[in-house]
């Protein structure tokens, strides 16, 4: 259910919350049921425990994870005919492959397990010695210890009752909707909410549960930037750099060729990208550079709280009876470095013969180098995750595409090894990062490492089949998935293959102006995180975030509204009753997210066996519409 919702949201904007929450929460639900149920049969007599609610949780996030990092919205996408006929060049078979369900699978395979392997010897040092907070996994654990209590219990029952309710309304919503989509621009999601003129410059309100949802579960100031970077591209600067059509660019092209208009839209939110992934890889780094050297200092000083053989120490630092029973819990069930050593090393190996076997022109020595730094990134990754719960996994794939790419030239299928590439170094540092936020879960609630390790195993061996399987269901019922404008655009795909095009073949395809464009919004966005930095808090709150700003530049500010939306809902449901709206905002957020992501299921199923909708529900003007009427004899 998850990685549906997570294609769907990869193939449409590519904002993706956290939806652990509402793993957690629906783990402990169905489980409950399920013993609850043994136990009157009188098939069982042990309890639902935290620590089994905290390895199904992991097995869930970890198997929705690969919806994600598996790339189908980005890098695998964009290896595609689809996304390459969009693309300026580079539209050779040298530099193309198209998506297929066995190599999919195949390439997954070989590229999601080796992070797990990366730093399972490094989560003693991580966890207990460092004591690195990991945001995301702690609120996860706290969550998890809060349903195993009485009054948590009752809580998390009328939280799934809330989510049930607006799952059934947000599915029936969505199949109400499929009835009046018979055509091209039909239905409420092509609804001209804001007038015509709105809707040609993509401003309207599209009645899409989903993103309601995701602003319900996003920052507020990420609603808030994603809707100035709409009005900002949509609303001023693509109709001012359309009048320069016949000057700055050919007057002849359409809008959706990327040697005219097309290519600003793409080219300054890829700027935008770079430059916020800059910034925070650099400042990440530093953090995480004086962090390691605070912390080797601090233990300099003092002994290590606790023994490799998991016995208490002397130390200056006093400990806790429950941090003691924590260090004493997560010691216990060692897994053994040989097997994260001799894991990793096999999985590489494999890697690096069959992976040239799937893609030629990705020689064995690109693969053996990216396996070589990628410990040392995934450790980079990992330590700031847990200071900042920032995860770089995107940033270090488009490091990736640069570098690859470059080295392996366009006329070697350099766009397509920096795409593989991305896909390989993003799978193992993502991967890494997970599991450390997972081991920290493990940690506040006293589930066993070894179980931990092995459910990601599972959770990411099932993600490896079922991401690749309803990504081609999709990409088999929509036959306009990866097209600008349509319900699908997939906007990372062209964003990403365009990365690639940048790192072989530099910037002379772009048409006038563009790149000064790039350079002065590359530089606003490193200009605006630094005042962000900088700045007091009760300031920079109200600072955008570039990389938020980005995302409508390419596809429009739609689903920016729907967002923006949701976010007033929670912002009036605070101030009304704030209690009951942190309780039950989320779930209310995931209800709304869920719904709308299953009915996506059987409108698949329905596209694939011809069932055609109805109905057409289209708004035209008023002149328009005389002529249609005059045409057919009505007026």
């Amino acid at each position: 259910m998850f990685s549906v919702i997570v294609m769907k949201l990869n193939l449409t904007t590519g904002i993706i919350p956290s939806l652990n929450v509402s793993a957690g929460l629906l783990g402990f639900f169905f489980v409950r049921m399920w013993t609850a149920a043994a136990e009157r049969m009188g098939f069982l007599r042990q309890p639902f425990t935290r620590q089994e609610n905290t390895v199904i949780q992991t097995c869930v996030v970890s198997a929705y994870g690969i919806a994600f990092s598996g790339g189908f919205g980005s890098y695998l996408f964009g290896m595609s005919d689809k996304i390459a006929k969009q693309a300026t060049e580079a539209k050779d078979a040298n530099n193309i492959k198209d998506p297929h369900l066995g190599w999919m699978i195949g390439f997954l395979f070989l590229v999601s397990f080796i992070g797990l392997f990366a730093l399972v010897p490094l989560r003693k040092i991580m966890i207990v010695d460092y004591k690195l907070t990991y945001p995301s996994g702690t609120a996860t654990a706290y969550l998890i210890n809060g349903f195993h209590t009485p009054e948590g219990a009752k809580l998390a029952k009328k939280q799934v009752k809330t989510l049930g309710k607006y799952f059934v309304f947000s599915f029936f919503w969505g199949f109400f909707q499929w009835f009046y989509t018979a055509g091209d621009e039909c239905g409420f999601k092509n609804f001209p909410t804001l007038g015509l003129e709105a809707y040609n410059n993509r401003f309207f309100f599209d009645f899409s549960p989903t993103y309601v949802g995701v602003g319900m579960i996003c920052p507020y100031i990420v609603n808030v930037s994603v809707l100035l970077g709409g009005i900002l591209s949509w609303g001023l600067m693509w109709p001012l750099i359309a009048k320069k059509k016949g000057s700055w660019y050919p007057a002849n092209l359409e809008d959706s060729s990327l040697h005219g208009l097309q290519a600003y839209r793409v080219f300054i939110s890829i700027a935008l990208i770079l430059g916020d992934g800059l910034y925070n890889f650099i400042k990440v780094l530093i953090r995480t550079i004086a962090g390691f050297i605070s912390m080797v200092q601090q233990n300099s000083k003092s002994m290590l709280p606790v023994s490799d053989n998991g016995s208490s120490m002397s130390s200056m630092e006093a400990v806790s009876f429950d941090d003691e029973r924590r260090i004493e819990n997560f010691l216990k069930d060692q897994i053994p470095k040989s097997v994260a050593y001799g894991g990793y090393v096999a999985v590489a190996a494999i890697s690096i013969g069959t992976l040239p076997q799937i893609f030629p022109q990705l020689k064995w020595y690109y693969i053996l180098v990216a396996y070589v730094v990628a410990p040392v990134l995934a450790f980079c990754n990992a330590y700031g995750s847990g200071l900042t719960d920032w995860s770089l996994a995107s940033t270090y794939g488009k490091l990736a595409i640069f570098v690859f790419g470059a080295w392996a030239g366009l006329s070697h299928g350099g766009v397509l090894v920096g795409l593989a590439a991305c896909g390989v170094m993003m799978s193992i540092v993502s991967t890494a990062s997970d599991l450390m936020q997972d081991f920290k879960t493990g940690y506040l609630t006293l589930a066993s490492p070894r179980s931990m390790f092995i459910s990601q195993v599972i959770g990411t061996g099932m993600g490896c089949v079922i991401g690749p399987c309803i990504f081609w269901l999709f990409y088999k019922a929509f036959g306009d998935i990866g097209e600008s404008g349509t319900e699908y655009p997939a906007p990372y795909a062209i964003v990403y293959r365009n990365m690639a095009i940048l790192g072989v073949d530099g910037f002379g395809s772009l048409p006038k102006n563009c790149l000064t464009l790039c350079y002065i919004f590359f530089a606003a966005a490193i200009t605006i995180n630094l005042v962000r930095d900088l700045t007091p808090y009760k300031v920079s709150r109200f600072i955008p975030l570039p990389m938020a700003m980005a995302i409508p530049f390419y596809i429009g500010s739609y689903f920016a509204i729907d967002m923006f939306l949701g976010s007033a809902i929670l912002f009036v449901w605070e101030r009304l009753n704030k209690a009951k709206a942190d309780a039950f905002g989320p779930a209310v957020a995931s209800g709304l997210i869920c719904g709308d992501g299953i009915w996506t299921l059987p409108q698949s199923i329905l596209a694939l066996a011809k069932v055609q909708p109805p109905i057409c529900m289209k708004f035209l003007s008023r002149s328009t519409n005389a002529k249609v009427d005059s045409f057919l004899g009505l007026s």
